[in-house]
């Protein structure tokens, strides 16, 4: 099974550093099942809430809130793509927010790595309590 490498609806912007993603989730909508493979950053402009569920999980378990300005930074490593989940708005209007992927250069990490924030927001595994 294959899974689209595109983490956005829409492409914004590419050179060869990096490439700048929109992903624009209707009232209560989804983005389906896709996987990262670059080192990226998430950038919400508004306020959101979503959550996401991991391919082979039974539950959406990965909630993420935004306030305006909330910035995550996620390493994804080397060693291969981030296992494929989908994504859902939990609000009743529209969200977007933007991914920047950086592609010009390997992953200094060889593993997945928990998301840095600016503190704006928060992305939880809710069975752990931890950051994804």
């Amino acid at each position: 099974m294959s899974f689209t490498p595109n983490p956005g609806d829409t492409l914004v912007f590419e050179n060869d550093r990096v490439r700048v993603w929109s992903m624009t989730l209707p009232p209560r909508g989804m983005y389906d099942w896709h996987q990262h493979h670059h080192d990226h950053l998430i950038i919400w402009p508004d306020p959101g809430r979503a959550e996401a569920q991991r391919l082979g999980d039974e539950d959406w378990t990965l909630r993420q809130t935004a306030e305006a300005g909330y910035v995550a930074f996620k390493t994804v490593g080397s060693g291969g793509p981030l296992t494929p989940h989908r994504i859902r708005n939990l609000e009743d209007h529209a969200v977007t927010h933007y991914i920047v992927e950086l592609i010009s250069e390997p992953s200094p990490s060889q593993v997945e790595l928990p998301s840095e924030t600016n503190d704006r927001g928060s992305a939880v595994d809710v069975r752990t309590g931890e950051p994804f």
